[in-house]
Protein backbone atom coordinates (compact mmCIF):
# COMPACT_ATOMS: atom_id res chain seq x y z
CA UNK A 1 0.00 0.00 0.00
CA UNK A 2 1.27 3.35 -0.56
CA UNK A 3 1.84 6.00 2.25
CA UNK A 4 -0.93 8.58 2.30
CA UNK A 5 1.48 11.33 3.88
CA UNK A 6 4.41 10.45 1.21
CA UNK A 7 2.27 10.10 -1.89
CA UNK A 8 1.18 13.62 -0.66
CA UNK A 9 4.47 14.62 -0.32
CA UNK A 10 5.88 13.50 -3.48
CA UNK A 11 2.96 15.06 -5.80
CA UNK A 12 4.13 18.54 -4.52
CA UNK A 13 7.49 17.16 -6.31
CA UNK A 14 9.47 17.24 -2.81
CA UNK A 15 10.71 13.71 -3.71
CA UNK A 16 10.00 13.98 -7.55
CA UNK A 17 13.91 13.97 -8.54
CA UNK A 18 15.06 10.82 -7.28
CA UNK A 19 12.38 8.99 -9.20
CA UNK A 20 12.84 10.79 -12.25
CA UNK A 21 16.82 9.76 -12.00
CA UNK A 22 15.73 6.87 -11.36
CA UNK A 23 13.85 6.17 -14.85
CA UNK A 24 16.38 8.26 -16.87
CA UNK A 25 18.81 5.81 -15.80
CA UNK A 26 17.12 2.82 -16.76
CA UNK A 27 15.99 3.53 -20.15
CA UNK A 28 19.29 4.02 -21.02
CA UNK A 29 19.83 0.98 -19.70
CA UNK A 30 17.21 -0.76 -21.86
CA UNK A 31 18.78 1.30 -24.71
CA UNK A 32 22.30 0.43 -24.61
CA UNK A 33 22.40 -2.23 -27.21
CA UNK A 34 20.07 -1.31 -29.68
CA UNK A 35 20.75 -1.62 -33.29
CA UNK A 36 21.02 1.45 -36.08
CA UNK A 37 17.58 -0.11 -37.29
CA UNK A 38 16.01 -0.17 -34.03
CA UNK A 39 16.92 3.11 -33.19
CA UNK A 40 14.80 4.14 -36.56
CA UNK A 41 11.97 2.86 -35.56
CA UNK A 42 8.80 4.67 -35.32
CA UNK A 43 7.93 5.54 -31.79
CA UNK A 44 4.49 6.00 -30.28
CA UNK A 45 4.94 10.13 -30.54
CA UNK A 46 3.26 10.98 -34.07
CA UNK A 47 6.20 11.40 -36.73
CA UNK A 48 9.18 10.51 -34.36
CA UNK A 49 11.46 7.83 -34.05
CA UNK A 50 12.88 6.44 -30.57
CA UNK A 51 16.11 7.94 -31.13
CA UNK A 52 14.08 11.66 -31.93
CA UNK A 53 12.18 10.56 -28.74
CA UNK A 54 14.93 10.14 -26.63
CA UNK A 55 16.89 13.55 -27.81
CA UNK A 56 13.48 15.16 -26.79
CA UNK A 57 14.20 13.96 -23.14
CA UNK A 58 17.77 14.78 -23.21
CA UNK A 59 16.58 18.56 -23.91
CA UNK A 60 13.88 18.10 -20.99
CA UNK A 61 16.73 17.30 -18.99
CA UNK A 62 19.07 20.07 -20.35
CA UNK A 63 16.73 23.23 -20.53
CA UNK A 64 16.42 25.34 -17.71
CA UNK A 65 13.85 27.99 -16.79
CA UNK A 66 15.46 31.07 -18.53
CA UNK A 67 16.70 28.69 -21.56
CA UNK A 68 13.41 27.72 -22.29
CA UNK A 69 11.76 31.27 -22.10
CA UNK A 70 15.03 32.18 -24.69
CA UNK A 71 13.77 29.35 -27.03
CA UNK A 72 10.27 31.06 -26.82
CA UNK A 73 10.88 34.26 -27.52
CA UNK A 74 13.48 32.94 -30.64
CA UNK A 75 10.72 30.55 -31.81
CA UNK A 76 8.20 33.75 -31.69
CA UNK A 77 5.77 31.26 -29.28
CA UNK A 78 5.69 28.26 -31.69
CA UNK A 79 5.89 25.78 -28.71
CA UNK A 80 6.18 22.99 -31.59
CA UNK A 81 8.88 24.82 -33.47
CA UNK A 82 11.13 25.25 -29.95
CA UNK A 83 10.67 21.25 -29.20
CA UNK A 84 11.80 20.58 -32.62
CA UNK A 85 15.05 23.30 -32.29
CA UNK A 86 15.78 21.71 -28.68
CA UNK A 87 15.72 18.30 -30.06
CA UNK A 88 17.80 19.06 -32.85
CA UNK A 89 20.43 20.03 -30.34
CA UNK A 90 20.11 17.04 -28.75
CA UNK A 91 20.23 14.73 -31.20
CA UNK A 92 23.70 14.09 -32.15
CA UNK A 93 25.66 12.44 -35.22
CA UNK A 94 25.30 8.98 -34.57
CA UNK A 95 22.91 6.98 -32.29
CA UNK A 96 25.76 5.93 -29.89
CA UNK A 97 26.05 9.91 -29.45
CA UNK A 98 22.40 10.54 -28.77
CA UNK A 99 22.35 8.12 -26.16
CA UNK A 100 25.68 9.09 -24.28
CA UNK A 101 24.11 12.83 -24.22
CA UNK A 102 20.88 10.92 -22.54
CA UNK A 103 23.11 9.55 -19.79
CA UNK A 104 25.48 13.00 -19.47
CA UNK A 105 21.90 14.61 -18.60
CA UNK A 106 20.05 11.80 -16.13
CA UNK A 107 21.02 13.14 -13.39
CA UNK A 108 20.43 16.78 -13.55
CA UNK A 109 18.16 18.71 -11.76
CA UNK A 110 17.26 21.56 -14.15
CA UNK A 111 13.92 21.60 -15.90
CA UNK A 112 11.61 24.00 -18.10
CA UNK A 113 8.64 25.67 -16.25
CA UNK A 114 6.78 23.14 -15.27
CA UNK A 115 6.43 21.02 -12.10
CA UNK A 116 8.84 18.01 -11.00
CA UNK A 117 5.55 15.55 -11.52
CA UNK A 118 5.46 16.65 -15.14
CA UNK A 119 8.73 15.75 -15.83
CA UNK A 120 8.12 12.31 -14.11
CA UNK A 121 4.95 11.77 -15.51
CA UNK A 122 7.16 13.13 -19.41
CA UNK A 123 9.80 10.24 -18.49
CA UNK A 124 7.52 7.29 -18.15
CA UNK A 125 5.38 8.31 -20.92
CA UNK A 126 8.28 9.05 -23.59
CA UNK A 127 10.18 6.48 -21.95
CA UNK A 128 6.99 3.94 -22.92
CA UNK A 129 6.39 5.91 -26.29
CA UNK A 130 9.98 4.44 -27.53
CA UNK A 131 10.04 0.57 -25.05
CA UNK A 132 6.76 -0.37 -26.76
CA UNK A 133 7.35 -0.65 -30.39
CA UNK A 134 11.04 -2.00 -29.13
CA UNK A 135 9.10 -5.01 -27.43
CA UNK A 136 10.99 -3.82 -24.37
CA UNK A 137 8.91 -4.30 -20.88
CA UNK A 138 10.27 -2.80 -17.38
CA UNK A 139 8.27 -3.60 -14.32
CA UNK A 140 7.72 0.30 -12.97
CA UNK A 141 7.84 0.78 -9.07
CA UNK A 142 3.68 0.33 -8.84
CA UNK A 143 3.52 3.66 -6.23
CA UNK A 144 5.82 5.48 -8.93
CA UNK A 145 3.27 5.09 -11.70
CA UNK A 146 0.41 5.82 -9.25
CA UNK A 147 1.86 9.23 -8.54
CA UNK A 148 2.42 10.19 -12.40
CA UNK A 149 -1.38 8.75 -12.51
CA UNK A 150 -2.89 10.89 -9.71
CA UNK A 151 -0.59 14.25 -11.56
CA UNK A 152 -1.99 13.44 -15.01
CA UNK A 153 -5.72 13.17 -13.56
CA UNK A 154 -6.01 16.45 -12.30
CA UNK A 155 -3.54 18.29 -15.06
CA UNK A 156 -3.85 19.33 -18.84
CA UNK A 157 -0.63 20.93 -18.60
CA UNK A 158 1.24 20.02 -21.46
CA UNK A 159 -0.66 17.04 -22.33
CA UNK A 160 -4.49 16.75 -22.08
CA UNK A 161 -5.51 14.59 -19.40
CA UNK A 162 -7.83 15.69 -17.31
CA UNK A 163 -10.31 16.73 -20.28
CA UNK A 164 -9.57 13.25 -21.73
CA UNK A 165 -10.99 11.31 -19.16
CA UNK A 166 -13.96 12.99 -17.98
CA UNK A 167 -17.22 11.61 -17.40
CA UNK A 168 -14.96 8.05 -16.98
CA UNK A 169 -14.48 5.92 -13.68
CA UNK A 170 -10.40 4.92 -14.00
CA UNK A 171 -9.66 2.18 -11.54
CA UNK A 172 -6.63 0.32 -11.35
CA UNK A 173 -6.52 -3.50 -11.12
CA UNK A 174 -2.85 -3.32 -9.61
CA UNK A 175 -2.78 -0.73 -7.45
CA UNK A 176 -5.02 1.98 -5.59
CA UNK A 177 -5.15 4.29 -8.23
CA UNK A 178 -9.01 5.32 -8.98
CA UNK A 179 -10.19 8.22 -10.51
CA UNK A 180 -13.89 9.95 -11.33
CA UNK A 181 -16.97 8.80 -11.74
CA UNK A 182 -18.81 7.10 -14.98
CA UNK A 183 -18.53 4.36 -17.56
CA UNK A 184 -15.66 1.87 -16.30
CA UNK A 185 -11.76 1.83 -17.72
CA UNK A 186 -9.93 -0.79 -15.66
CA UNK A 187 -6.80 -2.71 -15.98
CA UNK A 188 -2.71 -1.65 -15.27
CA UNK A 189 -2.22 1.63 -13.92
CA UNK A 190 0.55 2.30 -16.59
CA UNK A 191 -1.74 1.86 -18.59
CA UNK A 192 -4.62 4.06 -17.83
CA UNK A 193 -1.77 6.42 -17.63
CA UNK A 194 -0.62 5.83 -21.13
CA UNK A 195 -3.87 6.34 -22.37
CA UNK A 196 -4.92 9.26 -20.37
CA UNK A 197 -1.73 11.11 -22.28
CA UNK A 198 -3.10 9.71 -25.71
CA UNK A 199 -1.36 6.80 -26.27
CA UNK A 200 -4.37 4.38 -27.76
CA UNK A 201 -2.40 0.84 -28.39
CA UNK A 202 -2.90 1.06 -24.24
CA UNK A 203 -6.85 0.92 -24.42
CA UNK A 204 -5.89 -2.81 -25.26
CA UNK A 205 -4.50 -3.49 -22.33
CA UNK A 206 -7.70 -2.17 -20.42
CA UNK A 207 -11.57 -3.35 -20.00
CA UNK A 208 -14.59 -1.98 -18.99
CA UNK A 209 -17.61 0.00 -20.31
CA UNK A 210 -15.76 3.12 -20.89
CA UNK A 211 -12.76 2.14 -22.96
CA UNK A 212 -13.91 2.68 -26.38
CA UNK A 213 -15.06 5.96 -25.71
CA UNK A 214 -11.80 6.81 -23.81
CA UNK A 215 -10.23 4.83 -27.21
CA UNK A 216 -11.70 7.87 -29.16
CA UNK A 217 -10.49 11.10 -27.60
CA UNK A 218 -6.93 9.77 -27.94
CA UNK A 219 -7.26 11.40 -30.85
CA UNK A 220 -7.45 14.94 -28.69
CA UNK A 221 -4.44 17.31 -28.51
Amino acid sequence: MTDPELTADRSRGAGAWPLIHAERTALAADLADLTDEQWATSSLCTELTVREVLAHLTAAASLNSLRWLAGVFRCRFDFDKQVAMRLAEQLGATPAETLERFRRAALNTIKPPLPAMAILGETIVHGEDIRRPLGISREYPIEVVTLVAEYYRGSDLVVLAKGRIGGLTLVADDGPFTAGSGPLVSGPTLALVMAMTGRSTYCDDLEGDGVELLRKRCGMA
